[in-house]
């Protein structure tokens, strides 16, 4: 399967976000609230586009079961990734209007610019492509947070890990790489190769927005 090529790939990097500052205090609940403030803000703008982006992919599907997956999906980021956001949110006192009225980091609108450009001017598996190592490795990440002890005890960070390492959104993450196994299914191997090329930046994004959210950084020179 063409997934199994990309894990070949994203795997190194991927295993660098477990070892980052930033994602081994979600672990073991070390990390400083501001920084987790700092992400909430930040990855709550982040999944407008995000969701954006599987409203494109429904645009632009082949078939009735492709616009059926990204709706899926489209629900799975607007109903309960944005949702576990908000009550984080309210314990921290920051509302909905204040999660929306938030300013994109430069890491944020690089990543989720790229990602639209991608998608807006090529076809589904573009916007396959460009999604899919966010789904993937945050179910990744939770999955191996679940394993370290007491991760999911006393760990202010506890519903964070259960989210991403659920039964629910490993079924989306699932979902998203079958749909691009599907999609890459009889592909020439140019055309995989710009599509793994697409995979691997956008991981390579992921680690640039966890050291993004770990140093607090926004833009470099405020206007």
């Amino acid at each position: 399967m063409f997934t199994d090529r990309l894990w070949k790939r994203v795997e190194p990097i991927w295993t660098a976000y477990l070892d980052h500052p930033f994602v081994r205090g979600l672990g073991d609940g070390t990390l400083e609230q501001d920084k987790f403030r700092h992400w909430l803000k930040q990855d709550y703008v982040y999944l407008i586009d995000y969701a954006r982006l599987f409203a494109i992919g429904s645009a632009k599907a082949d078939d009735l079961e492709e616009m059926t997956t990204f709706a899926k999906l489209l629900h799975g980021v607007l109903d309960v990734e944005m949702d576990l956001h908000r009550k984080y949110a309210a314990d921290f006192g920051i509302t909905k209007e204040e999660l929306e009225k938030t300013e994109a980091s430069a890491i944020t609108t690089a990543y989720t610019s790229y990602m639209l450009n991608l998608s807006q001017r090529g076809g589904v598996e573009n916007v396959v492509a460009s999604v899919l190592a966010c789904e993937w490795s945050y179910n990744f990440i939770g999955k191996e947070l679940a394993k370290r002890p007491g991760s999911l005890t006393d760990n202010f960070y506890k519903s964070w890990i259960e989210m991403y390492s659920s039964a629910e959104f490993t079924a989306l993450a699932e979902e998203t790489k079958q749909l691009m196994n599907r999609i890459a299914e009889d592909k020439p191997e140019k055309e995989l190769a710009r599509l793994e090329e697409i995979v691997v930046k956008t991981s390579q994004f992921e680690y640039m927005f966890w050291d993004m959210v770990e140093k607090k950084e926004e833009w470099l020179v405020k206007g």
